[in-house]
């Protein structure tokens, strides 16, 4: 089943992919079928999925998957949250949106810089689908004072999960999407998505 990612991030697409080949779906980059981003206007990380996986679907004429996520620090009451991906400004890179975080952490002690990421999935079968499956996964750890490690995007490079003394960006890509938020969202999805996915067969 051919299935547009309603995305322009290449590292998504990096990660989705390989977990989504097992369960029969062939993905395709929004970008590669000509589709530009729509302006993320949602307040909730589910509304902006819903936001990007109808539009993808309209454009593409096939179904969608979106996700929506981003990083939740409890010291800044759960910022940047839905912002995180312009944090620094609205076409800010990850590298400075990351920068931007760890200056407003400066000084904030080890005990108080946990954190977690989180991520909503949507799959819609067409563009006016009532009825779209909805997955989450949450991801719990806490912000390193220094980026370190090249892999992964976003946050990764900050971000240390939970039981390990690395950062995401450190990881070996299986492990990372055993782990994740995005991974466990995905995974939520792929069991609710079955009839959805024999529905549009």
């Amino acid at each position: 089943m051919r299935v547009v990612l309603a995305s322009g991030n290449a590292g998504k697409l990096r990660e989705l992919a390989p977990l989504l080949k097992p369960a029969g779906f062939e993905l395709a980059s929004q970008a590669a079928l000509g589709i530009v981003s729509p302006p993320e206007t949602g307040t909730t990380f589910l509304a902006n999925a819903l936001i990007k996986a109808r539009h993808a679907a309209a454009g593409a004429a096939l179904a969608a998957i979106a996700d929506d996520s981003g990083i939740e620090v409890d010291a800044l009451d759960g910022a940047p949250g839905v912002y995180s991906a312009r944090y620094a400004g609205e076409h800010a890179s990850d590298e400075e949106n990351l920068m931007k975080l760890l200056a407003v952490l400066r000084g904030v002690p080890e005990a108080r810089r946990s954190a977690r990421y989180r991520c909503v999935i949507a799959f819609v079968s067409h563009a006016a689908d009532l009825a779209p499956v909805i997955a989450e996964g949450v991801w719990e750890g806490r912000i390193a004072q220094t980026p370190r490690g090249a892999g992964g995007f976003g946050y990764d490079p900050i971000f240390v999960p939970q039981g390990l003394a690395c950062t995401a960006a450190q990881l070996d890509a299986d492990l990372k999407n055993a782990l994740s938020h995005r991974g466990k969202a995905l995974q939520n999805l792929l069991r609710a998505i079955a009839p959805q996915a024999r529905r549009t067969c």
